[in-house]
C-alpha cells in the first residue's frame, strides 16, 4: 500500500508510548490514515473504544477539523494518565479513565473506532444506537476474507457476518494492507 514515510507528530508520539509501555498491537498506520481520512469528513464528537496507547486517537486528531472534538476511553487508570499526558496540550482530545461503556452515554458520535475487543464482540446494538445516521464506524484487525461468508482460521466469521448484514448499517470490509482489513460502518 502506498503511503508517504512521514508520521503526524502526535502519531509519533503515541507510537513512541507504545513502545515505551511494550504495546505490540497499536492502530496499524494503514488504518490510521483511513482514520484520519474519515475524520476529516466529520464535525461534532468523535470517540475511540478503547485508548491503548493512544495511536487511533493521535490519528483521528491528525484529520479532524475545527468543531470536531475527540473522546476515548481507556479501562487501566495507569494507561489512561500516560495517554492524558501525551494528548494534554491538545483541549481538544478527552482521555476517560474508564471501561468503553462510559463513552456511551457522550454520543451521538459522527465517527466512533470500536479498538476494545469486548465492544467489537457484543456492542453492536449499543454502537448502533450512539452513532449519528450518516456517522461512521470503524472496527480493525481483520484478517481479509475473499469468500462469503467469510471465513477466519477455517470457521464462519460470525462477527463480520453480523457486521455485513445489519440493515443499520452499510457496511465494508476495506483491505488496508495484504493482511490487515477494517469493517468500516455508516449509521443509516
Amino acid at each position: 500500500m502506498s503511503a508517504p514515510p512521514e508520521l503526524p507528530p502526535l502519531v509519533s508520539a503515541a507510537l513512541s508510548l507504545s513502545g515505551r509501555r511494550g504495546f505490540v498491537s497499536s492502530t496499524r498506520n494503514e488504518t490510521g490514515r483511513l482514520l484520519a481520512t474519515l475524520a476529516a469528513s466529520k464535525s461534532g464528537l468523535l470517540g475511540e473504544l478503547g485508548t491503548g496507547c493512544g495511536v487511533g486517537s493521535a490519528w483521528l486528531r491528525s484529520g479532524a477539523g475545527e468543531g470536531t472534538n475527540i473522546v476515548t476511553a481507556e479501562s487501566d487508570p495507569q494507561l489512561a494518565q500516560a495517554v492524558g499526558e501525551l494528548f494534554a496540550a491538545d483541549e481538544r482530545i478527552e482521555v476517560v479513565s474508564a471501561d468503553w461503556t462510559a463513552l456511551i452515554e457522550r454520543g451521538p458520535f459522527a465517527l466512533l473506532f470500536v479498538d476494545a475487543r469486548e465492544a467489537k464482540l457484543s456492542a453492536r446494538d449499543v454502537i448502533a444506537d450512539v452513532v449519528e445516521p450518516g456517522g461512521f464506524v470503524v472496527l480493525d484487525d481483520f484478517t481479509p476474507s475473499a469468500v462469503w461468508p467469510p471465513m477466519y482460521e477455517g470457521r464462519v466469521d460470525t462477527l463480520r457476518q453480523e457486521w455485513l448484514m445489519d440493515q443499520r448499517f452499510t457496511t465494508v470490509e476495506v483491505m488496508v494492507a495484504p493482511d490487515a482489513a477494517v469493517l468500516l460502518a455508516t449509521r443509516r
